[in-house]
């Protein structure tokens, strides 16, 4: 790689760190993929090379690259979130946290016929709402505005895969630095739960916490076609755990609410969970169809686990076709919300009002086009089903209260490859 090149990949990489903003999710705050081609498939990637692109979703797939390819783009998204607790005079309030930008850039390189190596930054997920510039509350008439809740999630790691390739096997090793930030604030009113006190309107967060944390990747990909199986390729691939610690950040906001019953077991640690997924892709002539399936383990990550998540069981399948300089794309993504209603009103209240994770069911369009050898245009759609989820908060609030959260998404996703 020249020096005209790494300095290029480094005004890229400053750039998106400039514009990245909060970011919602669709697999719990996982996004479904990263990178224009993925998502357009449903996020299938597991099985199916997307080049530069696939270095963080399974690295092994960057041997497909012939020389040396670099991708940058982003995504557009656009949550609609709106939430409602039953007791209050409020009314359903739509969280102002409706569009966020989501940088990728990634770049990989054939060292010799059996290396590979890449390098990428990918804004990956995380969650949020917004619903301070509502109603001033007001406790004595019903007003509480969703308690002028703002939560702000956002996460983007930093990988190198390394990649191995033997025949038809190829292994990938890739080390992985994620960055995070976690805000929570929110107002509790004057007089607020028929307990005369505060007094006063009560402000509650510690402001903006960050951590970086480290784990790895491991990827595999098997082609098929020296066994006779021309265009079948299986995949597998497995993320550990990245344990993140957002100083006084979820102690602080649930402080409030301890007395309600037992204290809760929360703490500042917020871990992301372990995956591990399989893939199969099958390509015939210009059509090529794919499928995953992973398992996100939030029921046994730090912090989520407290929160009551639950494990993610993730369906993605894909359809691409080719006609000399364009390729158009369809897909589909399910994943049962990962936010589950529990026993605890105060973990049902701070699930769905500031941590709605209860995306479930993606339809994806994309297409690509192809100026030349060289350079080519990615494209893709996102549209999320609007899902309702109603959780009992009666501990909380009296007899019959629920809180209900209304979450659909679209995004849009472009990115810019250049092969050379």
């Amino acid at each position: 790689m020249n020096v005209k090149t790494t300095r290029t990949l480094g005004k890229l990489i400053a750039l998106s760190l400039i514009t990245s903003t909060m970011i919602h999710a669709t697999n719990g705050d996982n996004l479904i993929a990263v990178g224009a081609k993925a998502r357009g498939m449903g996020g299938v990637g597991i099985a199916m090379s997307h080049g530069a692109e696939s270095g963080l979703s399974n690295g092994a797939l960057i041997t497909s690259v012939e020389s040396s390819e670099i991708g940058f783009g982003g995504t557009l998204f656009m949550p609609d979130i709106k939430t409602q607790i039953n007791v209050f005079a409020d009314g359903e309030i739509t969280s102002d946290a409706d569009m966020n930008v989501i940088p990728e850039v990634s770049l990989a390189h054939k060292i010799d016929d059996n290396w590979y190596i890449g390098v990428g930054m990918w804004g990956t997920g995380g969650m949020g709402t917004d619903y301070q510039d509502n109603t001033p509350q007001n406790a004595q008439t019903g007003t509480f505005g969703n308690f002028r809740m703002v939560t702000n999630l956002q996460l983007m790691q930093f990988a190198v895969p390394i990649a191995y390739k033997t025949g038809g096997l190829s292994l990938s090793v890739t080390p992985v630095l994620q960055y995070g930030n976690l805000d929570i604030n929110y107002v509790i009113p004057a007089n607020a739960f028929g307990m005369g006190a505060p007094s006063a309107d009560q402000n509650i967060g510690a402001g903006l916490a960050q951590d970086f944390g480290f784990g790895y990747n491991l990827g595999l990909a098997y082609d098929f076609t020296a066994n006779g199986i021309a265009g079948l390729t299986f995949g597998a691939m497995y993320k550990s755990t990245i344990e993140m610690e957002y100083d006084y950040q979820l102690t602080t906001a649930i402080a409030p609410f301890q007395a309600f019953g037992p204290t809760l077991p929360i703490t500042d640690t917020l871990e992301q969970p372990e995956e591990y997924g399989v893939g199969l892709a099958y390509a015939m002539g210009q059509h090529t169809i794919a499928f995953d399936y992973k398992k996100i383990k939030w029921s046994s990550a730090k912090g989520y686990s407290e929160y009551g998540w639950d494990d993610s069981d993730v369906y993605a399948v894909g359809y691409q076709y080719t006609e000399n300089e364009w390729t158009v794309r369809l897909g589909y993504n399910h994943a049962s919300s990962a936010v589950v209603e529990g026993s605890d009103a105060r973990l049902n209240f701070f699930n769905l009002l500031g941590f709605p994770a209860t995306a479930e069911d993606h339809y994806t369009v994309g297409a690509s086009y192809e100026f030349s050898k060289q350079y080519s245009l990615d494209l893709a759609y996102v549209h999320q089903d609007n899902n309702n989820e109603t959780f009992d908060v009666s501990g909380l609030f009296g007899p019959g209260a629920t809180v209900s959260t209304d979450h659909a998404e679209e995004s849009v996703s472009f990115q810019l490859a250049y092969k050379f």
